[in-house]
């Protein structure tokens, strides 16, 4: 009986162990090949995003552009010699191109949405300090003043585009 129970042991633990290796081989495969689904998963999401993401960064540069006041005052003649409605026009405009892009941001970073919106507001908050001189009586005089502060200093926008160029580059 000793000797049925040790042929029983020898034939058993052998297999066991086997059975055991093949279990943690399997499980290993099993688990890499997991993970090679959700790589090739994320790879294909980030193929077909890329084009869409760059899309959006490229709107987004475009808007900048736009609302640099230099471009702007070019872009938006004023429609009467009333300085509060060219005022009211340029402010206008920013909105609208703002509002045109605003489904942009899902592409975007956190900071970089955050920058674009306060260099947004920064040329929003300059056209209304130049607006509230009391030496401005017209809209030319307005158009004047806020080119003549734009010689000295860079446009509000060059630090959202500058941003988005950083960004950009480390995507690659």
């Amino acid at each position: 009986m000793e000797e049925q129970l040790l042929n029983l042991l020898m034939y058993t633990v052998p297999s066991i162990i086997t059975g055991a290796i093949a279990y943690l081989f399997f499980r290993e495969h099993m688990q890499n090949e997991e993970e090679r689904r959700k790589f090739d998963i994320i790879k294909t999401l980030n193929k077909e995003s890329l084009p869409v993401r760059l899309q959006a960064y490229e709107r987004i540069a475009l808007f900048l552009e736009r609302i640099s006041p230099n471009k702007l005052l070019l872009r938006v003649a004023p429609l009467s010699s009333d300085k509060q409605a060219y005022e009211d026009l340029l402010i206008k405009n920013i909105e609208q191109e703002f509002e045109h892009n605003l489904s942009q941001q899902i592409y975007l970073s956190n900071d970089c949405w955050t920058i674009v919106n306060a260099s947004k507001s920064a040329t929003i908050q300059l056209i209304r300090k130049a607006g509230m001189s009391d030496k401005i009586d017209s809209a030319n005089k307005l158009r004047e003043t806020i080119l003549s502060e734009m010689i000295d200093k860079p446009a509000p926008s060059n630090a959202g585009l500058h941003y988005i160029k950083k960004e950009v580059g480390e995507m690659w």
